[in-house]
């Protein structure tokens, strides 16, 4: 079992959590993830990427947005409360070498928390990193003061200008690509049509783009075949092989077809749960 020791509430519906798990602290590396299971004995299993961790107090962050109803259920969890199972670490690391050139790392909405310890890996080697965080409005803003205290540079993008400048992320990506110092490489985490057009946006210039991706995902070994991608039009599985890959390569639209598969049953089961919860805290 794994005890909740820390528990924030980033925006109206992303949680962050500190947990009690001292092995996959030890072993994880930037870019891997776990899968959780609230309860041992049933449930589906999240994939959730490790946003943070110490080695010698023992314990990861894990950051996710109530979505459905498995991560709605761990939303309500608390401190002192434990998750049933934590697999992890699993896929592979980030791969980080130094350059000579900037490092632009770009987050989108939920994906900024696991683009943060990609940034600790690339500022330990001694690169710059420049770090772009989008999302439709200020509210939505997650991990902007932890970007600020370790990146070169945190450039702030919100669809309604509430925050920093007004437009969407690919716009300082497109200038920056264009400038005399164009990145010797760009990571993209976030919602896939915006993973798409950051990979669109590097493109001309053949700049190297890596993006992590988050698709449906059951065992985590390659068996079940549900995370399954094409990347250069060779079928690859997220969980062993990735979950990083090279974004010029990967179709994006097959992609987000096949993750629109279980939406309907997704949505009924989301409101199922919370309409339970609704019901079970009234009956208290």
């Amino acid at each position: 079992m794994f005890k909740i020791i820390e528990k924030r509430q980033l925006s109206a519906d992303v949680f962050y959590f500190k947990v009690e798990a001292p092995n996959i602290a030890r072993n994880r590396k930037a870019g891997q993830f776990v899968l959780v299971q609230l309860n041992l004995d049933y449930g589906e299993r999240v994939p959730l990427t490790i946003a943070d961790a110490n080695a010698e107090e023992g314990w990861v962050v894990l950051v996710f947005q109530a979505v459905g109803a498995t991560t709605y259920k761990l939303s309500l969890l608390n401190v002192g409360d434990e998750i049933g199972a934590i697999l992890g670490p699993l896929g592979n690391p980030s791969i980080v070498e130094k350059q000579d050139k900037p490092v632009v790392i770009m987050g989108g909405g939920i994906g900024v928390a696991p683009c943060y310890p990609i940034v600790q890996a690339h500022k330990e080697i001694g690169n710059k990193v420049i770090v772009i965080i989008g999302a439709r409005t200020k509210d939505l803003l997650i991990f902007v003061d932890e970007m600020k205290a370790i990146a070169d540079d945190v450039i702030i993008m919100t669809d309604d200008g509430s925050a920093g400048r007004k437009g969407v992320i690919t716009v300082p990506l497109d200038e920056m690509c264009k400038s005399q110092t164009p990145p010797a490489e760009v990571i993209a985490i976030g919602p896939p049509i915006m993973m798409k057009f950051a990979c669109k946006t590097t493109e001309p210039y053949k700049i190297p783009t890596t993006v992590s991706l988050n698709t449906i995902m059951i065992d985590g070994t390659g068996m079940c075949g549900g995370c399954r991608v094409s990347v250069g039009g060779e079928t690859k599985f997220v969980c062993v092989d990735g979950p990083e890959f090279d974004g010029h390569k990967v179709d994006f639209d097959n992609m987000m077809m096949r993750m629109k598969a279980f939406k309907p049953q997704e949505t009924e089961a989301f409101h199922k749960c919370k309409m339970q919860a609704q019901a079970d805290a009234l009956a208290k």
